[in-house]
């Protein structure tokens, strides 16, 4: 079944945003993580910094605006999963900093995720029954 939203005002109708089923965001976070790898290797910023930092950040927001805000975490650690694997050891191992610097790149991949999974699920605008008269009365 497919919904439609309109915009106030607007005659043209458009399709809600389809989200994606449970469990698949996680790997579709992973397999864009993978890529967003390979396309840094490409351009020469395969390293621990700012610039692989944001665009892991931009990867969880994107991913995050088409899924539920229940899959947050999944998106969150998949991008923790590539960003440490990839980014910071370089060579696709994991490695272990301490608690407080990973638990806080997982804990920002996920709020990024989450802010962006929260945003696309508020409604886009409300539709009023009925018009207001010039007056302002109903």
């Amino acid at each position: 079944m497919r919904m439609y939203s309109a915009r106030p005002g607007g005659r043209r109708y458009r399709p809600v945003l389809d989200r994606f089923p449970d469990g698949t965001s996680g790997a579709v976070a992973l397999l864009a993580g993978g890529a967003l790898a390979l396309a840094l290797g490409a351009v020469g910023e395969l390293h621990s910094g700012p610039l692989p930092s944001l665009a892991h950040l931009a990867l969880c927001a994107l991913v995050g605006r088409r899924s539920r805000p229940v899959d947050a975490p999944l998106i969150g650690l998949a991008a923790w999963l590539c960003h440490n694997a990839f980014s910071e050891h370089r060579h696709g191992e994991l490695g272990w900093a301490g608690p407080g610097p990973e638990v806080g790149h997982y804990a920002l991949f996920t709020a990024a995720a989450l802010l962006a999974a929260l945003s696309a699920a508020l409604p886009r605008r409300t539709v009023r029954a009925f018009p207001r008269r010039p007056d302002g009365s109903r």
